[in-house]
């Protein structure tokens, strides 16, 4: 499997990851090409060799004549949807510039139809989506796995007035992604960087298992004292089909807490974003018969998960640790069988294998709809999917 890990130690941009894109192999003719079906004829995207504090690296600027326009999201889709670019070119494209109005719909109270693209609706950023979207498919990345993303310090002016670093919509679109600290006193990561995580990326931590075939490096403007305004993209071959990703485990221990007390935090913890929570029966001092509550979360949720075991239960201390957790490459499916269509998630093993999981609320209501044992419905839709 082709893939891809975005090491974001000076954050992520649109032209960073464009530029770290064709200097690990992406063809800039048809990058260029893609554009100019666009509808812009006078527009391009050239490349400069450059050095951020020793280290070379390939900066990416978009030449075209100057423009004082606002777009909304169907505009650019219709932009798309009209261009030469292929099938998964236009889907990568379209679905990062829906994350990026879902964020901007969220933040200004409005609906994704509605809001209105400021900075990244101009032409240099569409043309930097759009070219991530052709230059991902051209190096034929079928998965990737990132850095835990700093996002810098301070404030930044945009169209709506000086805001703290992570801009509005950054922050949005960093939800549930793994952040890093980081002093510069500069905006590391833009929205269009943030969308692009958002959007194609499955994974934070470590390189995961690769053998690695390509290196790229793309440049960010500014020059930074701290470090290089690098992001440094390896592109390679996994055959391992899982994804590799860094948690946070919380763990009490409760021995004079109810069940019900119990019961309720669990919920809340599901509902703050956790991604499993479980109880261990355990025995704890004096003979006493407990439960151990756990928690495991994305780092960035881990304090308001903390805070719900502190002031839901009787717990005096909360564990916290740091857990890797690897996860197989999956996706969405539906299958049509007797009792009509069962939506499901489609596992993809490390010998290439495939492995459905109907979904037992689809199961369920198909189920008591046709006055069926819930187990034919399962094994139904196990059949559908091994055809």
């Amino acid at each position: 499997m082709k893939t891809a890990y975005l090491d974001c130690a000076s954050g992520i941009s649109g032209d960073m990851t464009l530029g770290a894109l064709i200097d690990a192999g992406a063809d800039l003719e048809a990058v260029n090409a893609a554009i100019r079906s666009l509808g812009w004829t006078n527009v391009r995207v050239t490349t400069t060799p450059v050095k951020k504090k020793g280290f070379r690296a390939t900066q990416v600027k978009i030449e075209h004549e100057p423009e004082h326009k606002h777009r909304h999201l169907h505009h650019i889709t219709a932009m798309i949807d009209g261009s030469t670019l292929n099938d998964r070119q236009r889907e990568l494209a379209h679905r990062i510039f829906r994350k990026l109005a879902e964020a901007e719909a969220k933040v200004h109270g409005s609906t994704i139809e509605k809001v209105h693209f400021h900075e990244v609706g101009a032409v240099d950023s569409i043309c930097d989506i759009v070219g991530v979207a052709v230059a991902w498919d051209l190096l034929g990345i079928e998965r990737a796995v990132a850095s835990a993303i700093p996002t810098g310090t301070g404030f930044i002016e945009i169209a709506h007035g000086r805001c703290s670093i992570p801009a509005p919509a950054t922050a949005e679109l960093l939800k549930g992604i793994s952040l890093a600290p980081s002093t510069v006193p500069y905006e590391l990561t833009t929205p269009t960087g943030a969308a692009i995580l958002a959007a194609l990326v499955e994974g934070y931590g470590p390189v995961p298992a690769m053998t690695v075939k390509a290196i790229g490096y793309g440049s960010g403007e500014r020059d930074l004292e701290e470090q290089a305004n690098l992001l440094r993209l390896l592109v390679g071959e996994s055959t391992d089909h899982a994804a590799q990703e860094t948690l946070t485990l919380l763990e009490t221990n409760l021995d004079d807490t109810s069940g019900e007390l119990i019961g309720h935090a669990i919920g809340l913890l599901w509902k703050a974003g956790a991604l499993d929570v479980y109880t261990t029966a355990i025995q704890m001092k004096k003979n006493r018969p407990g439960v151990m509550l756990s928690a495991l979360c994305e780092p960035a949720t881990a304090r308001e998960l903390e805070a719900i075991l502190f002031r839901e239960t009787t717990t005096l201390g909360v564990r916290r640790l740091t857990v890797a957790r690897t996860k197989l490459a999956r996706e969405t499916k539906s299958v049509d069988t007797s009792f009509g269509r069962i939506d499901g998630v489609l596992a993809r093993l490390a010998d290439g294998s495939t492995r459905f999981s109907p979904e037992y609320e689809s199961c369920r209501v198909a189920a008591e709809r046709h006055s069926v044992a819930l187990r034919a419905v399962y094994e139904a839709a196990q059949r559908a999917a091994a055809e």
